[in-house]
This record gives C-alpha cells, structure tokens and sequence, in this order.
C-alpha cells in the first residue's frame, strides 16, 4: 500500500517544464491564426522571452511551428496535423469514410461531416463539401455546441453513461431545465436512431445527424448534413431524401468498421 501510495504521490509531482511549455506554445496558437510573435508568445503565457525562445527555435527547426521571415511571427504548422491525424484513430476512419462522404455529396450536393468525441469536447474530424453551386459548410478541427449541435446530440445519445454524464459534467453553467431538455432530447435520439433539427445557428439550415458504430457496437463518430434548400428548383434532392442517404452513408461506414447490426 505504502508503495503505491509513492508511485501515485511521485505521478502528481513529476513534471517535464520544457515539455509543458511547448504544448503551451502549441495551445496558444492554435487560437491565433494570424500568428504571434515571440514577444507576444512570453507576454501571453506571462513567461520571460529567454524561457521559451530556445523552445521556439527546437520548435520551429523540428517543423512543429513556421516563423514568418517578414513579420516573425509563429504558427503551428501542417506538421502538427499530419502527425495528429496519424496517432489517432481519425486517420482510419478518414480513410474508410472520405469515400463514402464524397458520394453522399454528390448524390445530394449537400456538404456533410464528422464529428467525434475527444475528451471533454466534440470535434470535426472530417468535412466535404458541397459540389453544388452553394454550399453551407463547417471548419475542420471545430469544437461542436455540447448543449445545442445535432452532432453532440447524437454522441451523447449513443454513449454509455459515463461518457454521456463526462460531457454534460462541462455544461452545469447551463440551467437545470435546458439540461431536462437536453436529456429528454437524448432520449428521443435514442429512440428514433438519428437527430434532425433546424440549426441552432444559421437560418435555413437545417441539421441530420446519424451515428457511426465500431466493431463492438460502441458510437466512434457523427455522420450529419447541414441540409440547405434551394428556391429554383435545382435541388437535386429534399430534405427526407438526403436524410435516407445520410442514414445509408452511417452505415456503410459503420459495416466498414465492422459493425453486425443487432437482429433484434
């Protein structure tokens, strides 16, 4: 016991500075898109310039950062993605559903994405656009509205409790009748198997949103169009035909994952 109790005490007190303040630096300017500089960088993590210019210039030489040569100011580069994409497993669901998205595109010329469950937050993993003459699309990397988006709706709908109460655990700024709401809502996605929704965002959207299950059953991902109507008549399909799509798209996916519908 007494060991144990070590191994946990020396766990909480281990640190790796350096480490820390480059997921810091990394953190930082994923919020800013234009870039900072490193003044601007020491000034935001309220850390002296000679803590982290050493740390830039490792950064920036192992290809993790990019420095502007006229303005000097740093971004995170294309090599943080690549890298990302690669470790987790986003990168064989892109592979299997890049496919399957494009063909949902086209058949509806409707935009479509993925969204997926990362700790405490929703993300956009994957994003196709529209290959009509307009389109309605979301940024790729994006946090979802755990509280309002269809694709959290169908996260959450489909996840076990502790993954489901996980995520509302970061919402208790929410009052307690719109999380009733939300839970009653869950229950309904449940039932039905799928979200749909006008946009809590943008007039004249309206949102669908299926789920993606793995081998084992389990939820891995959101399949959902943000459905735009057009007014003359070139709508190649409605909103109940890109619906049933949508629902075949979720599951040819979900068979690629290896996914056994129950028989039941």
């Amino acid at each position: 016991m007494q060991k144990a109790k070590t191994i946990r005490t020396a766990k909480a007190v281990y640190s790796a500075p350096a480490l820390e303040k480059g997921f810091d630096i990394i953190e930082l300017l994923a919020a800013a898109p234009d870039g900072l500089t490193s003044t601007e960088i020491a000034q935001r993590l309220k850390r002296s310039l000679s803590e982290i210019f050493r740390i830039l210039v490792v950064m920036e030489r192992r290809g993790w950062l990019t420095k502007n040569a006229d303005t000097d100011r740093y971004s995170v580069s294309y090599h943080v993605l690549e890298h990302a994409f690669r470790a987790t497993p986003v990168q064989g669901l892109g592979v299997l559903a890049a496919p399957i998205m494009y063909g949902l595109a086209l058949a509806t010329e409707q935009s479509c994405h993925m969204a997926v469950i990362s700790h405490a937050n929703v993300i956009i993993v994957l994003q196709q656009d529209s290959p009509g003459h307009s389109g309605f699309g979301v940024r790729l990397g994006d946090n979802c509205n755990i509280v309002t988006s269809c694709s959290s709706h169908v996260l959450l709908a489909f996840s076990d409790s502790t993954t489901q109460e996980r995520l509302l655990a970061t919402v208790r700024a929410t009052p307690a009748t719109e999380l009733k709401k939300l839970r009653d809502r869950l229950k309904l996605v449940a039932r039905r198997g799928y979200e749909t929704k006008p946009s809590s965002r943008h007039v004249g959207v309206h949102d669908m949103s299926y789920p993606v299950f793995g081998s084992d059953s389990r939820i891995r991902a959101a399949l959902t169009i943000p459905f735009l109507s057009v007014i003359d008549g070139t709508q190649r399909a409605d909103m109940e035909q890109a619906r049933k799509m949508l629902a075949d798209a979720a599951q040819k996916i979900s068979r690629g994952l290896g996914w056994i519908p129950s028989l039941s």
